[in-house]
This record gives structure tokens, C-alpha cells and sequence, in this order.
């Protein structure tokens, strides 16, 4: 007997690669089943649409993202390290999970109600996470912040900032170095000391 929701995250594991490959747009319900090698009516049984199937895929690859992220937060004790650790592994989950970044990025995918919640959703976690780092740096007199929130913004505006050019580009830099090049600047400033 077939465990349904095994088939369903099978389905959903298929679909990403597929949307992964050619976009949501040029993805077809038919391309999903031939990958699945079973009948068009088989997958509508799990899933009403492919708008449905895709969110599905990126609700699965946010919660991948949000795994790592707290796996690799709690991996550390220094917040420095958790700091490190946390743009380190957001920024290169991005780069694998193209479903989820494309959904809160694409602006061509914006008449979908549910791509707005996620990116909301997305954001306030976020923000959480950064608050948390930086206010148990602060507790530990590591990070020097007086406004949690404020800063928790700065930063991720300054990956947000970061993407385009390290995906776009990616054959062009070192990925790594420019993160580390930001973390030198998040952690030293720009003041001479």
C-alpha cells in the first residue's frame, strides 16, 4: 500500500526539479506525470493544479531553508559564529532552493496570494532569527547594538542586496570571499579604529 504522504512529497521533490528547470510558466502538468511515470489524473488526485503543486514545492524548500539555518545556528556557541554561519548557509541554501527563491523574488509571480504570505512569513522569521543573534551577542558584550530591530533590518537588507550579484555572477567571484568580505564589514565597520 502506497503511503500518501510519502507519494505527495515524492511528487513535490519531482515537481521541483522540474520548476527548477524550466520556470513555472513553461512547466506543464503532463511534464510532472512523465517524470512520475504514472497518468495526469494521478497527480490531480494529490494536488487540485499546478499552482498548488508549486506552492507545495516551496513551502517544502522553506522548511529545508529554515532547517539548516537553526541545524547550523545551533551548531555554534559564539554569536559571531552564529552570524557567520547564518549568512553563510542563507546564502548558499539560496542558491539550491531556486523554487523558494524564485517565489520570493519573482515579481512575475506576484498575482499568487500565496507567494505574498510566503514572503511575509519569510521576513518576520527572518528578522527573528537576526534579533536573536544580535541581542545574545549583545547580552554576551560581543556585538555592540543598540537597537536589535534596527540592525536585524540592516542586515538582511544588506543580503537581499547581495543576491542578484552573487547569482547572476557566480562564475565570475568567489562567493565565498565576497560573504566574507561583508561579515568583515558587518563585524569591523568601515571606521578607521
Amino acid at each position: 500500500m502506497v503511503n500518501k504522504e510519502e507519494f505527495r512529497k515524492k511528487i513535490i521533490i519531482t515537481a521541483g526539479h522540474i520548476f527548477s528547470h524550466f520556470g513555472f510558466k513553461k512547466t506543464t502538468m503532463d511534464e510532472i506525470a512523465k517524470a512520475m511515470k504514472m497518468g495526469k489524473s494521478s497527480i490531480y488526485y494529490y494536488f487540485g493544479s499546478k499552482e498548488e503543486i508549486f506552492e507545495a514545492v516551496v513551502l517544502y524548500e522553506a522548511n529545508m531553508l529554515r532547517s539548516q539555518l537553526t541545524t547550523a545556528i545551533k551548531s555554534v556557541e559564539s554569536p559571531v559564529d552564529k552570524m557567520k554561519k547564518y549568512v553563510f548557509v542563507r546564502m548558499k541554501a539560496f542558491e539550491k532552493l531556486s523554487n523558494y527563491y524564485n517565489a520570493i523574488f519573482d515579481k512575475n509571480l506576484d498575482h499568487f496570494e500565496f507567494i505574498e504570505r510566503i514572503r511575509t512569513k519569510y521576513d518576520r522569521e527572518e528578522l527573528a532569527i537576526l534579533r536573536l543573534i544580535l541581542y545574545h551577542g549583545a547580552r554576551k558584550k560581543v556585538f555592540s547594538v543598540s537597537d536589535s530591530e534596527y540592525t536585524a533590518l540592516a542586515v538582511q537588507t544588506t543580503m537581499k542586496g547581495l543576491e542578484v550579484p552573487l547569482f547572476w555572477k557566480k562564475r565570475e567571484m568567489n562567493i565565498e570571499e565576497r560573504l566574507n568580505g561583508i561579515l568583515d564589514v558587518l563585524f569591523n565597520g568601515i571606521l578607521k579604529k
